[in-house]
């Protein structure tokens, strides 16, 4: 199935005012085309009956509405936020033209509400396209489901990049500078729609990461015992300008089945323990051969997701630090797969994956 078009209206109000308003809209030619009808003002706003048709562009039915996506980007009412919604491999995003100011539009309590999925649009996190700085093409910054802002997120930026090449109406190959929380990253579009992304060199030290486990490898942390709840785990810390706390299992194990694993249970010991001074990202992982790895992730701020980038290379980091691994892998997320290869000429990091649109929308105020 193609993107899905549709403009969509929620109040950033109470969380607990369930009446929706549902505008038509229409997305690329070749898309279905999504119309939903909100319910009557008489309706009861705890429980709306919501009227939905679908209309295929592969059926004989008389289109409704057509506006072309570029033509919604460029949208300016006064007191609504027009946006796009992208996934990439699932970990999905509220993505922001706000190239006109140097500060998100919305608050961080704001995108917490559009994030959650009950009562907002749903997404892991809301992402902004800013102006750059210091001599790069844009900035981006994004608030997590929960209202905290990480330093950068890899499945975010390859979404943010597509977001730009719509937002520019550029075609084919591109590449921009982007300004992160985490320094300069570099996606470049690739002809077959897939981004690849310079994730820049891992960070090592013990202190930067942060973490406050004592280094046992230069000044690094690789495969050090971290006792969660009573359990003895062994973990490397690596941080992709946002830390991670990776692990292949506990003490003694063998190869870990990472299905198996209560992520709800065990992810937020990990991320909000005390040798964590800022939380933590936590990726678990399973190694099928040197080149094909497979991790699920409790994201800090975000909890379980389909998908985490910075995670995925940091994987890539531990597993080579451990001797598990090479520096070219395929890594099994929940939402598909991501190529991450660490180049030992420059010891940069660099991430391939998909980023899609799923639907177009606008908020009020």
């Amino acid at each position: 199935m193609g993107a899905i078009a549709a403009a969509i209206s929620l109040p950033l109000t109470s969380p607990t005012r369930r009446s929706l308003t549902f505008l038509t809209a229409s997305g690329r030619p070749s898309s279905p085309i999504l119309k939903l009808n909100s319910p009557s003002a008489a309706a009861s706003p705890r429980a709306p009956t919501l009227r939905v048709s679908a209309v295929s562009s592969s059926m004989s039915v008389e289109a409704v509405e057509k506006a072309s996506p570029a033509a919604f980007l460029d949208r300016r009412e006064a007191g609504f936020l027009h946006f796009v919604k992208y996934h990439g491999l699932g970990n999905d995003f509220i993505l922001v033209d706000n190239r006109g100011a140097s500060e998100p539009k919305i608050s961080p309590e704001q995108a917490a509400k559009l994030c959650d999925r009950n009562f907002g649009i749903g997404a892991d996190g809301v992402i902004f396209a800013l102006p750059g700085i210091n001599g790069t093409d844009y900035t981006m910054r994004i608030f997590n489901s929960d209202g905290s802002e990480p330093e950068m997120c890899g499945n975010g930026v390859r979404c943010f990049a597509r977001f730009i090449a719509e937002l520019e109406n550029l075609q084919g190959k591109h590449s921009f500078k982007i300004h992160t929380g985490a320094g300069l990253i570099i996606p470049e579009i690739q002809e077959d729609g897939k981004v690849k992304v310079d994730m820049g060199e891992p960070i090592l030290k013990a202190s930067d990461v942060p973490t406050r486990l004592p280094a046992n490898k230069d000044q690094s942390v690789v495969k050090s015992g971290l006792d969660v709840d009573g359990v003895t785990w062994n973990v490397t810390c690596v941080s992709m300008g946002n830390p991670h706390c990776v692990t292949f299992g506990t003490e003694g194990s063998q190869n870990m089945k990472v299905d198996e694993l209560m992520l709800a249970d065990i992810g937020p010991k990990f991320e909000n323990h005390e040798v964590f001074p800022a939380r933590t990202n936590t990726e678990f992982v399973q190694v099928f051969t040197p080149s094909h790895l497979k991790m699920r992730v409790w994201e800090r701020g975000a909890g379980a997701t389909l998908a985490c980038g910075t995670g995925a290379c940091a994987v890539v980091v531990a597993a080579v630090l451990e001797g598990r691994a090479e520096r070219n892998c395929t890594v099994d997320l929940p939402g598909g797969p991501l190529q991450i290869e660490w180049r030992e000429e420059n010891n940069h990091i660099y991430m391939t994956g998909p980023a899609e649109v799923v639907f177009y929308g606008s908020v009020p105020l």
